[in-house]
């Protein structure tokens, strides 16, 4: 069966409004933007038609295209001490030359609601409290909303990325599953996915994952977001044929997508419930 992705990130939506409501106060979330990439700039309005919905404060900071890292990381450091953000995200992609990694380190652990900051990476690493990048979070929370039982079962995440390949598997492992990492130098990958009950695919290349790459019965997660020359979006696995022999599997779009953007979203919820609880 397909996996309806905006069903879940409704039902989510829902609990997020009644603990928005408690908190009294509107959590507040800092977009940092320095490109004038097109696809980026769809994402951030729909996260912030998103946050508007649920009652979120959420505002967008622009900065040149040019910006370099020491302006960016001071964006993302003044965008987390003001006293009405709870949570600091930086968008990809950077001016040429940057990457993540290159100023995630700006952003305070406690802020760092897409798990950004290595220091939120290495903490869940060590199985320590910290916000797991939320498109990561958001395979996890796909999966329990399905009643996918992790426990002693088989996972393969292909994929390696720090933004969901090595988080998704991490989350993976702390539920007690046996997990690989497979990447673009795995041998036979194919003959490996086969093992998996819980396929996660995650590298960015259009219908990689077919048929012949699934276990009868497994649960196909599609992280893939893939542009068409039409403007539209494919997954990296080849749904149709996926289908015929997965239990489940999330399509593109409207799978994963839409969960990832509530899991943020709830992340900027739990920064705030958390600061009351300090206050």
């Amino acid at each position: 069966m397909l996996i309806d992705g905006r069903k879940i990130a409704a039902e989510l939506g829902s609990e997020l409004t009644e603990r928005i409501a408690a908190l009294g106060t509107p959590p507040g979330l800092a977009i940092v933007v320095a490109t004038g990439d097109e696809s980026t700039a769809w994402y951030v309005r729909s996260l912030l038609r998103t946050a508007e919905k649920l009652g979120i404060a959420a505002r967008r900071v622009d900065l040149p295209h040019d910006a370099d890292a020491a302006t960016i990381g001071g964006a993302l450091t003044e965008a987390a001490t003001d006293p009405g953000t709870h949570g600091v995200i930086c968008q990809t992609p950077l001016p040429h030359g940057l990457s993540l990694a290159d100023v995630a380190g700006a952003i305070p652990p406690e802020a760092d609601v897409d798990g950004a900051n290595p220091v939120s990476l290495g903490r869940l690493a060590a199985g320590l409290d910290a916000y797991a990048p939320a498109t990561a979070a958001a395979v996890l929370a796909i999966l329990d909303h399905e009643g996918v039982e992790l426990t002693g079962r088989r996972a393969v995440v292909v994929g390696r990325s720090t933004v969901v390949g090595k988080p998704a598997a991490l989350l993976l492992l702390a539920r007690h599953a046996t997990v690989t990492i497979c990447h673009s130098r795995t041998p036979d990958l194919a003959a490996v996915a086969r093992e998996a009950d819980v396929l996660v695919a995650a590298v960015g290349r259009p219908g990689l994952v077919t048929a012949g790459f699934v276990k009868p019965g497994a649960v196909v997660v599609d992280v893939g977001t893939n542009a068409t020359p039409d403007g539209g979006l494919v997954g990296d696995v080849d749904t149709g044929a996926v289908e015929q022999v997965a239990g489940a599997v999330t399509p593109v779009p409207g799978g994963v997508g839409p969960v990832t953007t509530m899991i943020l979203m709830r992340h900027v919820v739990s920064a705030a419930e958390r600061r009351a609880q300090r206050a």
